[in-house]
């Protein structure tokens, strides 16, 4: 099928399915002794959670949930799952998940020092 002949709606998830196969960029946490793996872009759903967190005040628990949904492996497998999310918010350190959730989302995060001054 030509792309002419695409429905508005095939159009918009043939870029997105084009946007996922676009392969994995990696980053190391040294503090870790692992690589972490990720995508530019993730679903509308992974970032509403993001969103809703934030908006109710919940800045951490925010950053702690991009990094559950955005952190993968080499094989595009997550390395977290949502039950661990207390055990990231509370035995982590965490200026290593700010500054990994910054580098999963692109780095439009706060710093350290600005989520502290609130």
């Amino acid at each position: 099928m030509s792309s002419k002949n695409l429905s508005p709606i095939q159009r918009v998830q043939n870029h997105f399915q084009a946007k996922l196969a676009g392969g994995l960029k990696k980053t190391h946490v040294e503090e870790w002794n692992m690589d972490v793996y990720y995508r530019t872009t993730t679903t509308l759903k992974q970032e509403a959670q993001i969103v809703e967190l934030s908006t109710q005040g919940k800045s951490v628990e925010a950053l702690v949930v991009a990094v559950i949904n955005k952190a993968l492996d080499e094989h595009g497998k997550p390395l977290f799952q949502a039950a661990d999310k207390a055990a990231l918010m509370n035995e982590a350190d965490p200026g290593i998940i700010l500054n990994l959730a910054r580098i999963l989302n692109g780095g439009e995060l706060p710093t350290v020092e600005e989520l502290e001054k609130n």
